[in-house]
């Protein structure tokens, strides 16, 4: 069983899943998601963002393939690109940091390491790029998979509170030198994997 990463670009977009495909719950204000979703054009606006972030910041996702299938992906993005960010009660997101978006592995391929891949995968691009840290945005009401990330799963994994909030507060975890981030963020990461189930991250 061969299995690739690879970055997100127009050309493989079609590959996420049809939902996520059309998804522009992070891509776009809560008004011009709306605006988007009355007039059928939410799959134009996912390929408009990444056809912008990619050309302004650079890869802003990964797919990993399993012997050719398309089994998961996962989107981030420096906060400026990302307006939804905007519209929670804690942000901003820190000038220093790339927001965790969304993601999905397959039901198929659950359990099988992929969402570990693309974290890695994730980590090592952005630490690579002189990020500082991850930031997300967590739900302390979390009951299932959404765009919302669990609070009190990612605060098991090393992530700590920078702004407190009753339903969403706003999370950090530091990347450091590329040395501490295979002891401290891989880590954090396969702890991140063996508390959640598979998928780790789904869009609503």
């Amino acid at each position: 069983m061969s299995r690739r990463t690879v970055n997100v670009t127009l050309d493989n977009l079609d590959d996420l899943p049809g939902r996520c495909r059309s998804c522009v719950f992070w891509e776009l204000d809560p008004v011009a998601q709306d605006r988007a979703v009355e007039v059928g054009d939410t799959a134009f606006e996912k390929e408009s963002w990444v056809s912008a972030t990619l050309l302004d910041w650079g890869s802003c996702g990964k797919i990993v393939y399993v012997d050719g299938f398309p089994a998961g992906f996962v989107l981030y993005a420096p906060p400026g690109f990302v307006p939804r960010s905007v519209a929670f009660p804690t942000s901003p997101v820190s000038a220093d940091a790339v927001l965790l978006m969304t993601g999905h592995v397959h039901p198929d391929f659950a359990g099988g390491g992929l969402g570990r891949m693309l974290l890695q995968s994730v980590a090592k691009d952005l630490a690579r790029r002189g990020v500082r840290a991850i930031e997300a945005f967590g739900d302390e009401r979390w009951e299932g998979p959404a765009c919302v990330l669990p609070a009190e799963h990612l605060r098991s994994v090393g992530f700590k509170t920078v702004r407190p909030h009753h339903r969403f507060p706003r999370l950090r975890l530091e990347l450091k030198s590329a040395v501490s981030w295979r002891e401290d963020v891989e880590v954090a990461i396969e702890r991140l994997l063996g508390s959640m189930p598979d998928p780790l991250l789904r869009p609503v």
